[in-house]
């Protein structure tokens, strides 16, 4: 178990490209940090320069005490576990998980009790006898896993390992990975795409875009306070909806206006979106927060007025996919409410749980 410290960490490819810039993040000992973000973001590449398998151009990087810039991967008490679980074909899983401790030199019986207590642990014993072909992609990832966890290594590394797996093993994999993290109190560094497993999975989520941290922040804090546009638009499923609105002010009162609706600005507010009169910001609402008046029975709340273009199902709610004349969203209602392409609805708005982002910087304004 290690802390993790990079400090102005950055990755300049050949040709000028720049992947990373000063990526700043302390991970403390026994947390468990997912870095999401978009394709080419720079996310895998910074998990790499901690494992060693990229040079660091700018910044330094330690675990524990130790500056690890310079020192080789094998020698940096890490294990990584990659996305296409990198077995050796003709091995058995038991020599697959007993590879690098061999390479190690350590000691048969050694060797045989972590790997049989690294299977108790994931459930596979019955399977180290096995070939990899003959495995499944979910028992593959688990013995990609196994062979980290008998390395007792001060930090696990974990890039994307799920993205090859169905819907229904990625669920079953990550709460078992985070059922192991919970187990083995270790620092983790967990890359991904997909921000459901970082909300599901993370103590702290690391949001990056175009090699730029957005934000650091605990899932619950992301969602409900995003520092920006970019980060409140990618957490959060379905996403949040934005709307080109502009500011108004008429007898001391602020307005939010679109052209087929108008919302009076909060008390709250009025300080801080006041500069902004008569300019065009962005209005950030999530679909949970889009009801219908019909069937929630709200009477004088704000509402939104807009036409039913696509009606999906999803079991236990409905998402409806809406439009103002100018602005596409989607509201989520209860499943319930009989709801009818071509339909329009007026819906209320939550506007304690909204938000509004300056429209040239995306910043959040409130």
């Amino acid at each position: 178990m290690a802390r993790v410290l990079l400090e102005n960490v950055g990755k300049i490819y050949p040709g000028n490209v720049r992947a990373v810039e000063d990526f700043n993040l302390e991970i403390e000992d026994a947390e468990f940090v997912v870095m999401v973000g978009p394709s080419g973001c720079g996310k895998s590449t910074t998990l790499r320069m901690v494992a060693g398998l990229e040079e660091i151009t700018e910044g330094t990087i330690q675990i524990g005490d130790r500056v690890i810039n310079d020192v080789p991967p094998k020698d940096r008490d890490i294990a990584m576990v990659f996305q296409n679980y990198a077995l050796y074909p003709h091995m058995t899983v038991y020599d697959n998980m007993a590879f690098g401790l061999k390479l190690r030199k350590f000691k048969k019986s050694e060797i045989e009790k972590r790997v049989r207590d690294a299977a108790e642990i994931l459930g596979i014993p019955e399977l180290l006898q096995r070939r990899p072909k003959a495995l499944s992609g979910g028992q593959r990832q688990r013995v990609a896993v196994g062979r980290a966890i008998v390395r007792k290594p001060a930090v696990f590394l974990f890039d994307e390992p799920l993205s090859n797996l169905d819907a229904k093993m990625r669920v079953q994999m990550r709460t078992e990975i985070s059922r192991l993290h919970t187990r083995l109190e270790t620092t983790m560094l967990y890359v991904t795409h997909d921000q459901v497993e970082a909300m599901t999975m993370g103590d702290r989520i690391v949001v990056m875009k175009d090699g730029l941290i957005q934000q650091v922040a605990a899932p619950t804090d992301l969602y409900d306070n995003p520092a920006n546009a970019f980060v409140a638009g990618f957490i959060g499923t379905p996403p949040m909806n934005f709307f080109d609105v502009t500011i108004t002010k008429e007898n001391g009162t602020l307005t939010l206006k679109e052209d087929t609706f108008e919302l009076t600005v909060p008390p709250a507010w009025k300080e801080l979106l006041e500069p902004y009169t008569d300019k065009g910001v962005t209005f950030g609402l999530r679909p949970e927060d889009v009801g219908s008046l019909t069937a929630e029975g709200i009477e004088g709340a704000p509402k939104i007025t807009a036409d039913i273009e696509v009606v999906e199902p999803m079991g236990a709610e409905t998402y409806l996919y809406m439009n103002t004349g100018k602005n596409d969203f989607i509201a989520r209602v209860d499943s319930h409410r009989l709801c009818h392409v071509g339909e329009k609805l007026d819906l209320a708005v939550t506007l304690s749980k909204a938000h509004v982002f300056d429209k040239e910087t995306t910043k959040l304004i409130v």
